[in-house]
């Protein structure tokens, strides 16, 4: 027989399949897409805000959201795995060291603030692996460019040698003018 915990585990596995969850703490500035249905119809409507808290329990997942509307503070709480959560978007990380932001009830203005977390990128990313075909077309592009750069250098060079043949012969063309004369 299965305990709770397994079944909750294999419900989740199943659902992170299914939808691309990322990760996200309490500071983020996180854009929840949620599902509204109006009648027949459904459609997505988006609350953005700073995810303030944020309880890691398995199925039992949810995370707090916080926004300022119209000079009010509105907080909204969803379960993390809830089909009513259509997408999570992680706009920008915050540089924090609490896990549960509750402070920010009490504050307003430059005092709610948070500053960014700045994440620093080391070498190539690994899912950006580039293929064969991709440099062997890369090395067809810069040898065509380097191929057009020489043919363009080659008539530049041809137009100043026709405008110094120009040169010359025009003084020429002027003394034969005031010989004539």
């Amino acid at each position: 027989m299965k305990n709770i915990e397994e079944i909750n585990k294999e419900t989740v596995k199943k659902i992170v399949e299914k939808k691309k969850i990322p990760e996200f703490s309490a500071g983020d500035t996180i854009k929840v897409g949620v599902r509204i249905v109006e009648g027949k119809r459904e459609r997505i409507q988006y609350f953005e805000g700073v995810c303030i808290a944020k309880k890691n329990r398995n199925i039992n997942s949810s995370f707090t959201v916080r926004k300022i509307s119209f000079g009010e503070g509105v907080e909204r709480t969803f379960a993390l795995y809830s089909p009513i959560v259509g997408s999570i978007k992680v706009i920008r990380s915050g540089k924090v060291k609490r896990a549960k932001l509750y402070y920010l009830r009490d504050r307003k203005g430059k005092s709610a603030r948070i500053s960014e977390k700045i994440k620093k990128r080391i070498g190539v990313d690994v899912s950006e692996q580039v293929s064969e075909t991709q440099i062997v077309e890369e090395k067809i592009e810069v040898e065509n460019l380097a191929e057009k750069t020489m043919v363009s250098k080659e008539t530049t060079e041809e137009k100043k040698v026709t405008k110094s043949a120009k040169l010359k012969t025009e003084p020429k063309k002027k003394e034969l003018k005031e010989e004539k004369k």
